[in-house]
């Protein structure tokens, strides 16, 4: 059966369990939707509330009066990441990280918060990536609230800002926050969309920032310049021969092959001026077996060399990269989430808040309903039926 044939077939009740306020899942979510938290890199005219204030303020206040113990830690201006730490029959902690923002809306069809249910599915930016799982996590809670229950473990959920861009600011805080306290959690599940399969690695990233300095000129006399642009397009032509060399190269580990690519690209200064100067944004995927710094020194000769005789300044974004993320698939997490799931670890192709809990957890898994190709589409939902199978596996993992 389809998951929309699953979803169809919950319709009249079609918003399933309900948390400790009475509230449906789907309900629930809608509520959740309908706060925008766009990430400030991806703001707009359309974008509401700018960041993620609102929804943090919203998530603190409905996890105290589930009985959490909440503390906002302001990680940039306007822009707190939230602990709801709520306690259970045994100190053992699981740690649960949902990102608060969402990527922009200026893109999308209709209202971007609306919420709506129907059809079997909620609706709007974020329903599925991620606030989907923050649905699902207080539901659960909710409902154990409701009858007087704790779970097994102590649960720390947390909502980190930042993940959609900016560097995983958020993330890099909360894992700031425990390696300064001396502490480390046992496990940690990271939320994005995985159709409820357990995720036990993906890879790393790099970007890179490249202004090239070109000499300007009466477009008529271009011999007298330095053209900009033609350096950022040998650049280019640069980059995709790395790409076509990663894709190449022979055995890949486990994650695949690394990629690289040009994402960005802008200069010219009039239609009469050979231009100055030229901005370009290199991205690389930094598969298992491959170092980020290594990879930003290597590009960093092959972008200098193509460009010449330009001048290039290169800068890494934010300051820094990461390497990938990979542990073993028999590891008791990923191994719990695959029996309760029935579906079989695997292994993703984008990037999550995983990639800086290695030196803070021991077991660490990217988990959640839904699908990631319906995450930052013009239209954007989420399966009800994907909330429900969510919110069983986390009944059992919580109550075991």
């Amino acid at each position: 059966m389809s998951e929309s044939e699953a979803a169809a077939g919950t319709r009249g009740t079609a918003t399933g369990a309900t948390d400790a306020t009475g509230q449906s899942i789907a309900e629930l979510l809608s509520e959740i939707v309908r706060i925008p938290s766009v990430n400030p890199m991806h703001q707009g005219p359309r974008s509401g509330t700018a960041a993620e204030a609102d929804m943090a303020d919203w998530l603190a206040e409905r996890a105290t009066a589930l009985g959490a113990d909440v503390e906002l830690e302001v990680i940039q201006p306007g822009r707190p990441n939230v602990y709801a730490r709520f306690a259970g029959r045994t100190e053992r902690m699981l740690a649960i990280d949902i990102h608060l923002d969402t990527v922009g809306v200026e893109h999308m069809e209709g209202e971007p918060f609306d919420g709506r249910v129907s059809e079997g599915r909620v609706w709007g930016r974020g329903a599925v990536d991620t606030k989907a799982t923050m649905a699902v996590v207080l539901a659960v809670l909710g409902e154990m609230a409701s009858a007087g229950q704790q779970p097994a473990c102590t649960v720390e959920l947390v909502g980190t800002i930042s993940e959609e861009g900016g560097g995983l600011a958020g993330a890099t805080a909360y894992r700031d926050r425990l390696l300064t306290r001396g502490e480390r959690r046992e496990q940690i599940v990271v939320a994005e969309p995985t159709m409820c399969a357990p995720v036990y690695g993906h890879k790393g990233g790099l970007g890179i920032e490249v202004q090239i300095e070109g000499r300007a000129a009466h477009s008529s006399k271009p011999h007298l310049g330095i053209n900009a642009l033609s350096a950022g397009g040998r650049v280019v032509a640069a980059i995709d021969a790395e790409q076509e060399r990663l894709t190449s190269r022979g055995k890949a580990g486990a994650l695949g092959a690394g990629t690289v690519s040009v994402n960005e690209m802008h200069g010219g200064r009039a239609r009469n001026i050979v231009p100055d100067l030229c901005e370009l944004y290199v991205g690389r995927r930094i598969a298992d077996g491959e170092d980020y710094e290594t990879e930003y020194s290597r590009l960093t000769e092959v972008i200098r060399a193509a460009a010449l005789p330009a001048r290039v300044s290169v800068q890494m974004a934010n300051g820094f990269g990461s390497n990938a993320f990979l542990q073993a698939p028999e590891c008791a997490l990923v191994t719990s989430l695959a029996q309760l799931s029935g579906r079989s670890p695997e292994v993703a192709d984008y990037g999550t808040n995983a990639l800086r809990y290695g030196e803070v957890a021991d077991q660490i898994a990217v988990f959640g309903p839904g699908s990631i190709d319906q995450a930052h589409q013009a239209v954007e939902w989420v399966e009800i039926s994907q909330l429900e199978r969510a919110a069983d596996i986390y009944r059992k993992l919580l109550t075991r």
